[in-house]
């Protein structure tokens, strides 16, 4: 198990609430969630355009576009849903409680995509001990809505 990869796991996983505070803040300001959820894809892409254009990976919309299916751009559409839920629901139920849930969520679509190797992910059974750790993740959920 590569360490430096569960290091920017739990790195990015920390920036997940305070991305939800700050963009919840926005949406006070500028009339909901899903204005600031278009600020913050919109910012997000200057920076990447930015990043893009710093390192010269060769990237193209051109090449992308004849190089993938119609359905591989289709993240976008969730990561904006994503992003306006979380903007929508990070006042109304506190950060813990936001999150907790939406672990939840993704660890039990998460044994889903595995199990049956959706999306091109390798194969990994549901086996009994992968299926209650997202069952204690519920739990977890029950616990700190307390």
């Amino acid at each position: 198990m590569n360490w430096s990869y569960l290091l920017l796991a739990l790195a990015a996983g920390m920036c997940v609430p305070v991305q939800a505070g700050i963009n919840a803040r926005l949406g006070t300001h500028i009339g909901g969630p899903v204005p600031a959820a278009f600020i913050s894809f919109l910012v997000g892409t200057l920076a990447l355009a930015i990043y893009l254009a710093l390192v010269k990976t060769g990237f193209t919309l051109r090449g992308a576009a004849d190089q993938t299916s119609w359905w591989y751009w289709s993240g976008g559409v969730l990561g904006a849903i994503f992003v306006s839920v979380t903007i929508f629901l990070a006042p109304r139920l506190g950060a813990t409680t936001m999150l907790a849930t939406i672990v939840f969520a993704q660890m039990l679509s998460s044994l889903i995509v595995d199990h049956y190797g959706l999306l091109d992910f390798p194969v990994k059974t549901a086996s009994p001990m992968r299926i209650l750790g997202v069952v204690l993740v519920f739990a977890g959920v029950l616990l700190v809505r307390k």
